[in-house]
């Protein structure tokens, strides 16, 4: 199984960090193909320019790169912290530039784009790993979920991923290390149960 990771942290010390090597890590000893976009090391470029608005653009090397990398995956995980309640710019802007109309989804025919879209990455998995700064039960109270909204709910289902899991590790900026020792042996278990070896 060909299995896209993502990471946005711009800090190779974060925890951030530590997870996606673990992911990457566990996929790889159970023999899955792992293909790792680590975009800020990469230098991605965010901003979605006008001409890449039309279904049809010819797009950048990289962007197109990316699109097909999406495209190809069986599974995805995605690594990054809770920024505002958002993901980082970096990788909202990934978001806006790959997930395109035509490759990650469709509107029906006879629909002008206003309706319900079709999901259309091959992807039957999706696993979202963040972190955070802030307790949960405040979370909840103060600022609801809104990462899970935004990719369980706006992404992954409008995408047609099936699968969808999402982990919050927190807090992390008072976390021992045997707690994060403890947080990375969670995250090889959640990638093996959705990544069993094969």
């Amino acid at each position: 199984m060909q299995v896209l990771v993502v990471l946005a942290h711009p800090d190779d010390a974060s925890f951030n960090h530590a997870i996606a090597r673990t992911v990457c890590e566990t996929l790889d000893a159970n023999n899955h193909d792992v293909v790792f976009l680590d975009l800020y090391k990469e230098g991605f470029d965010p901003v979605l320019p006008a001409p890449e608005l039309s279904r049809d653009a010819i797009l950048d090397p990289v962007i197109e790169r990316h699109c097909k990398i999406l495209s190809d995956a069986d599974g995805i995980v995605i690594v990054h912290p809770n920024w505002w309640g958002m993901p980082p710019a970096i990788l909202a802007g990934w978001i806006d530039r790959v997930f395109r109309p035509g490759r990650a989804y469709r509107f029906v025919e006879g629909d002008k784009g206003e309706g319900v879209p079709e999901g259309l990455l091959r992807a039957r998995v999706a696993i979202v790993l963040n972190t955070s700064n802030t307790e949960e039960s405040r979370e909840l109270e103060v600022f609801g979920d809104p990462l899970e909204r935004i990719w369980k709910n706006c992404v992954c289902d409008l995408c047609g991923i099936p699968r969808f899991q999402r982990k919050m590790f927190r807090v992390i900026v008072t976390s021992t290390y045997e707690q994060r020792i403890d947080w990375l042996n969670e995250t090889r278990g959640i990638i093996s149960a959705f990544f069993p070896a094969g």
